[in-house]
């Protein structure tokens, strides 16, 4: 598979992604501005509560204060996600699982990072991630006084390391260039299991195949041989399908 992203200037300077082009079989694009999710799947599939992502999205009043998205730069009243709203998204998620902060705390964070980088979703973007982008990190952490819990990246003998929320995120992008091609929805780093913007709609799936079709196959009376048969997959690949549906009902039972 090949990729090549373009971007577009838009009207505040803030560089908007534009497009991926994969070559599969012929060459295909994908409009990363394009809508992939509604509000209600991607919160499915986060495993986060619809309003807590509605509110990263769009912001809100409370206690007569008003408050900014996190995610988008300003309000726009859309409900839908894109392809790299999902993908911040999945870093915010690991901040409300594992620190349950007030998210709001970050968005002059995520604004700098936004003005510095020129792209509209900095997180969901591989630069600062890699490297000496960590850095660029680390000196924004200081500029926007960002409180430790918050901090995504730590000074240790001089070397910039991946604080856990960030790690735990960064282990679940595959990048193709500075692009998200690919995020894995279950938590254990070693599930197959992918959402990607060109296939099944962004939904859960396993070499194509949603994982929700093989778990309905087997409810309605297949064998795990036979489901793996009819859709070309390994045993291995029902079982952790199998699995990450176990999980992610779970995750919502709590």
């Amino acid at each position: 598979m090949s990729l090549r992203s373009t971007q577009s200037g838009g009207s505040d300077g803030v560089r908007q992604p534009h497009g991926l082009e994969w070559t599969l079989n012929g060459t295909q694009e994908f409009d990363l501005s394009r809508p992939v999710y509604s509000l209600t799947d991607a919160a499915e599939i986060l495993a986060v509560n619809r309003s807590t992502l509605g509110w990263w999205l769009e912001g809100g009043e409370r206690r007569g204060r008003y408050y900014g998205p996190v995610i988008r730069a300003e309000a726009t009243g859309e409900t839908s996600l894109t392809w790299p709203e999902f993908v911040e998204a999945g870093l915010l998620r690991q901040y409300r699982r594992k620190l349950r902060v007030r998210l709001h705390e970050i968005r002059s964070f995520v604004s700098a990072l936004r003005d510095e980088l020129g792209v509209a979703h900095p997180l969901a973007y591989a630069a600062p991630w890699v490297g000496e982008g960590r850095r660029l990190l680390v000196r924004f952490q200081e500029l926007c006084e960002l409180r430790g819990e918050l901090r995504l990246i730590a000074l240790v003998d001089g070397q910039p390391l991946l604080l856990p929320p960030a790690d735990s995120f960064v282990k679940r992008v595959e990048w193709e260039g500075d692009q998200p091609v690919a995020w894995r929805p279950h938590a254990d780093d070693a599930s197959p299991v992918r959402c990607r913007p060109d296939r099944r709609f962004g939904r859960p799936a396993i070499a194509g195949i949603s994982t929700s079709a093989i778990v309905e196959h087997l409810d309605g009376g297949e064998t795990e041989s036979e489901v793996a048969d009819q859709f070309d997959l390994a045993l291995a690949s029902v079982r952790w399908a199998v699995a990450y549906e176990t999980s992610r009902v779970a995750v919502h039972a709590a």
